[in-house]
C-alpha cells in the first residue's frame, strides 16, 4: 500500500505562537451558524497573514482540504511579500496533493522550486512533487509513462538531498517502481510469446533480467526464455538459460518447471562459482 506523506510534516511553521482562529470565537452554539462560517470563512477569520495561514493548518488538521487550499492561496494572493506567502505556497499543494488533485499539486510544487530553491523546506518541495508522480502509478497492465516519470522523481530527490529521511524513503520507492516497469515488461513479452512472435518476447525478457535483475520477475523471465529456445529448437540456449537459473535461483519453482521440460536432456550443473544473476547471462550469451 502506497504511504501517504507525514500530514503536515514540519510545515505548520510558526503554529505554535500563532494567534487562534477567529472563526469560533462568535459561536452561538447551533449546526446552521457553524456550517455558514465554514462555507463563507473569509468573512468570519482573521485576515492577517498569520490568522489566514493558522485557519488553514487548522482546516488541513480537519481534513477540509478545499478550504485550507482556498486559505493558503488568499494568503498568497493578499500578502504576496509575507513570510507567510512563501510558506503558503507549499501548504496549498500539500493540500491539493490530499485532495488527489495531483496534476495541480505538481505545477504548485514546480513553481515554488523555481522561485524558492534556497527554502528550508525546499527537500521536502521535491519529495512531495516526487509522491505526487509516484501515487499516480498504474498496475503492471497499463502505461507505464507515470512510472518513469516518478522513478525520475524520486531520484532527484535521492541525489539532491542524499543523507535526509526523503531520500531515504525514495529509495524504497524507486525498488518498487522497479518492479512495477519489470512487471509490465513480463506482461507484454507474455503476449508475445502466446502469439508465437518470439523475437519480441525474447527481447522484453532478455531486458528484465539484464535490466531489472534485482526484481522478482527476474526467474519468470528466464524460464520464459528457456521455453521459448525450446520451441523454436535451440536446446543449447534453454539449457544455458536454464543452468543461469538454477544457479541463481536453484529453489525457485520456476527453475523446477524449466528442468523439468529439459528433463529428457541433461540440465548443465551450476557453476562452480556463485555470481549474479546478469555476470552469468555474460557469459553465457
Amino acid at each position: 500500500m502506497i504511504r501517504r506523506a507525514s500530514p503536515l510534516l514540519a510545515l505548520c511553521l510558526g503554529l505554535a505562537v500563532l494567534p487562534g482562529c477567529s472563526m469560533f470565537n462568535n459561536w452561538d452554539g447551533r449546526q446552521s451558524s457553524l456550517d455558514a462560517a465554514r462555507r463563507a470563512p473569509n468573512a468570519t477569520l482573521d485576515q492577517s497573514p498569520e490568522g489566514l495561514y493558522a485557519a488553514g493548518v487548522e482546516a488541513l488538521q480537519a481534513r477540509r482540504f478545499p478550504q485550507a487550499v482556498d486559505l493558503f492561496d488568499q494568503v498568497e494572493r493578499d500578502h504576496p511579500y509575507s513570510t507567510w506567502a512563501t510558506n503558503a505556497k507549499i501548504m496549498a499543494a500539500y493540500g491539493e496533493y490530499q485532495r488527489n488533485r495531483y496534476t495541480e499539486a505538481i505545477g504548485a510544487l514546480d513553481r515554488f522550486i523555481q522561485l524558492h530553491p534556497a527554502h528550508r523546506d525546499i527537500a521536502y518541495a521535491y519529495y512531495l512533487r516526487a509522491l505526487c508522480y509516484y501515487e499516480q502509478i498504474t498496475d503492471a497492465q497499463r502505461d507505464q509513462r507515470t512510472t518513469e516519470q516518478a522513478m525520475a522523481a524520486l531520484q532527484d530527490v535521492v541525489n539532491r538531498f542524499p543523507d535526509t529521511a526523503y531520500a531515504r524513503d525514495a529509495r524504497l520507492k524507486i525498488d518498487l517502481g522497479r518492479d512495477h516497469l519489470a512487471g509490465k515488461e513480463m506482461n507484454i513479452g507474455r503476449f508475445y510469446q502466446r502469439q508465437r512472435l518470439y523475437g519480441a518476447a525474447i527481447g522484453r525478457f532478455k531486458r528484465v533480467v539484464e535490466d531489472f535483475q534485482t526484481t522478482n520477475h527476474v526467474p519468470e523471465a528466464l524460464h520464459r526464455l528457456t521455453e521459448i529456445y525450446l520451441a523454436l529448437g535451440l536446446p543449447e540456449e534453454a539449457k544455458a538459460t536454464a543452468s543461469v537459473l538454477g544457479h541463481n535461483f536453484p529453489g525457485s519453482p520456476w527453475y523446477q518447471d524449466s528442468y523439468a521440460l529439459l528433463v529428457e536432456g541433461s540440465v548443465p550443473v551450476a557453476a562452480e562459482r556463485p555470481g549474479f544473476a546478469r555476470r552469468a547471462w555474460n557469459w553465457i550469451f
